[in-house]
């Protein structure tokens, strides 16, 4: 069985405009040979619903760098440990608790210089992230992690260091930090590979994508995959390569490991 794990701003979907266009083939294509694609991604749940609408995806999905897992709930066929069921979703959450990461964020605030996304409006959400109006709104709905813009890059050292002493955790993607728990993107890629080794003896995993908050997920699977960063540079020489920026190299990646298949 295979299994494709995707992240979605700046691999699968444009940096700059969202757009999957350039890899509309590949979708088409794994959906045809019936391989599930699992967004793995630091976007929010109501982010993923529209997502999956838009891509006419009915798998499971992991948002908010690895706090959320959300399973169709009829999905698999046998009973699972999950903490509890979100509308026609069961939820495996690995996050930290919201007022957790609330009550940190607000002190980081307060001794660095940095804004978040519980101090941004949607309408500054919208100036850091390029979304439109209705999809800034989705992106503010936090679950599971807070990101933040930093203004003084001095200063990663300490915040780190808050942060770690505090037990929680730190990402980066491709425009922001992130505050999470002790969760990350490979926690939730190898809970459910594992739940599909239930059904399939074999799982043939493959990774894609294009910043350092994806690392966790690429070491989970067989084959990693890094598509290039706007600029033509790739995060890491520790993985695979594609030689095209976000869904272009997306899709190249796509008809190398299934146009034979």
């Amino acid at each position: 069985m295979k299994l494709i794990f995707t992240d979605l701003d700046g691999t699968l979907l444009d940096h700059d405009d969202y757009s999957f266009t350039a890899a509309k083939k590949g979708l088409q294509l794994v959906k045809k040979q019936k391989i599930p694609i699992i967004f793995c991604t630091s976007k929010t749940r109501s982010e993923l619903l529209y997502w999956r609408k838009l891509t006419h995806n009915q798998h499971p999905f992991i948002s908010e760098n690895g706090g959320g897992i959300f399973i169709p709930i009829s999905y698999f066929p046998f009973t699972f440990k999950h903490t509890k069921k979100v509308d026609s979703f069961f939820l495996i959450r690995l996050g930290a608790p919201k007022n957790r990461l609330t009550t940190a964020m607000n002190a980081l605030e307060k001794d660095f210089d940095l804004t978040s996304f519980q101090s941004m409006d949607n309408k500054t959400i919208m100036n850091y992230t390029n979304l439109p109006f209705d999809q800034a709104k989705l992106a503010s709905k936090r679950e599971f992690d807070i990101p933040f813009v930093l203004h003084n890059e001095t200063q990663i050292e300490k915040i780190s260091n808050r942060i770690y002493d505090q037990d929680l955790s730190l990402t980066k993607g491709g425009r922001f930090y992130h505050l999470i728990g002790n969760n990350d993107k490979g926690k939730a890629v190898r809970i459910l590979i594992n739940l599909f080794k239930q059904i399939y003896d074999l799982i043939d995993s493959i990774g894609i994508g294009d910043s350092e908050n994806d690392f966790s997920m690429l070491e989970a699977v067989n084959k990693p995959y890094l598509v290039k960063k706007p600029d033509g540079t790739y995060a890491s020489n520790d993985f695979l390569h594609s030689d095209g920026i976000g869904p272009s190299g997306w899709q190249k990646i796509i008809e190398k490991e299934f146009k034979t298949s």
